[in-house]
């Protein structure tokens, strides 16, 4: 890796006024860098590339700062660098506050990011407190995965993988599964003291649960009358139409 000297070289090229042919070049190297393992883990012990990385992000040469994107995403997916990312740097405010811009064009690398971040439950609590410190909320964060279109330039379907990873999470759990909003489908982490509601009559989620599995077999009268009742018309339909083929 780098001698002292050279990095300390290196880090002087990390800077917003630096010209853009010497910042890209460094760049450029910092991303090589991110891609193995060694690499990752020596620009763990180096907060200050990694506070450069996070400045360069609003660089205006788009070009560095999709290398600084992806050399986040490359240092996101490695779990030892996850604390240095959001403890060293001003990373996940960042993030947040481009996030909702709805011309921002990395956009989708964001997303990735956060995704990566919140897969494990110390640095996913680091996440959830920053949409709450930001006044964002999940609410909003709900609102730009849903609206179509919402940034027409960037899909923002990691932002799904997102919201099913701040699920691991009690607080957030107690917003998705809000009676008055029924979020359910954004999470996969377990939670029992809301299945009497979720298999109540103001939610049905069983028929939603079982129909995926539901296939052409007729059934008995007896078995029929044991399905929900959404089902038995699914099946009497199936049965019917079978019989006019």
């Amino acid at each position: 890796m780098l001698s002292d000297g050279e990095a300390k070289e290196l880090l002087s090229f990390l800077i917003l006024k630096m010209r853009a042919d010497v910042k890209g070049q460094a760049t450029g190297y910092i991303l090589g860098l991110t891609g193995n393992r060694d690499g990752c883990r020596y620009l763990r012990s180096k907060p200050d590339f990694l506070k450069a990385l996070v400045t360069l992000t609003c660089d205006p040469s788009i070009s560095i700062v999709k290398d600084c994107y992806h050399a986040l995403i490359n240092l996101s997916a490695d779990e030892t660098l996850h604390q240095p990312l959001v403890k060293e740097t001003d990373l996940l405010a960042r993030l947040f506050q481009n996030l909702l811009d709805p011309e921002y064009m990395f956009a989708d690398r964001i997303c990735t990011i956060l995704s990566n971040l919140s897969r494990h439950e110390r640095t996913c609590r680091d996440v959830f407190n920053t949409v709450q410190e930001q006044k964002i909320g999940l609410d909003k964060v709900v609102e730009i995965f849903c609206t179509e279109g919402f940034n027409k330039k960037a899909s923002l379907h990691y932002l799904g993988p997102l919201l099913s990873n701040l699920a691991q999470l009690p607080e957030a759990r107690h917003f998705i599964l809000d009676k008055d909003k029924c979020l359910l489908p954004y999470t996969q982490y377990e939670e029992s003291t809301h299945h009497e509601w979720l298999l109540s009559d103001a939610v049905d989620i069983l028929p939603y649960l079982l129909l995926p599995l539901a296939g052409p077999e007729e059934l008995s009268e007896e078995e029929n009358e044991g399905l929900p009742v959404d089902l038995q018309y699914l099946t009497t339909f199936q049965i019917f139409h079978q019989s006019n083929l």
